[in-house]
């Protein structure tokens, strides 16, 4: 299958079908088609993604949010205990300080701070993902004393819903 590298290639092969059935177009018109197949604005902006313009120089990965946490012992039990996450790693000034970690599931990241100013309770964030179903069917059947999470039919797809014990939701969500 052809990607967008495969531009110059595909206009010439465009030219050459219209060509066989009596249609002419030029080579910028089919440049200018192709790129509107891939979605994008003009042969321009197309061009400077095949040149690697748009991204060799930058690009963003997936968020990692902060989430305030006011109880170790309770963090780890919702977070590697309820949602199976694992512990990646974990950082403080001095033992006696407050602790910052990362916990993670596939490709799901979360920064967890009992710091003061790093994160407000009550955040709500937004997770896409496969499966959501089998995931919430999963999560009920831990039988979890704080949250027995359901499942949402919205017009934008399926969404559980799990509320972290310091307020914070994470709706999952399968567009």
């Amino acid at each position: 299958m052809r990607n967008y590298r495969d531009a110059k290639a595909m206009a010439k092969a465009m030219r050459e079908a219209l060509a066989a059935a009596d249609l002419t177009v030029s080579h910028s018109q089919a440049l200018e088609i192709v790129a509107k197949q891939f979605g994008l604005a003009s042969w321009n902006v197309l061009s400077a993604k095949i040149e690697g313009k748009e991204t060799d120089a930058w690009r963003f990965e997936p968020p990692a949010p902060i989430i305030r946490i006011f109880d170790e012992a309770r963090a780890r039990d919702f977070y590697l205990g309820f949602l199976g996450m694992t512990l990646d790693w974990e950082h403080r000034f001095e033992t006696t300080m407050p602790l910052y970690c990362q916990v993670s599931r596939g490709a799901l990241k979360l920064h967890l701070s009992e710091h003061s100013g790093d994160a407000s309770p009550g955040a709500n964030m937004l997770v896409y993902m496969k499966g959501v179903e089998a995931w919430q069917k999963s999560l009920v059947a831990k039988d979890y004393k704080y949250n027995r999470p359901g499942l949402q039919r919205q017009d934008w797809g399926v969404e559980c819903e799990v509320i972290a014990p310091f307020g914070n939701r994470i709706r999952f969500l399968e567009a």
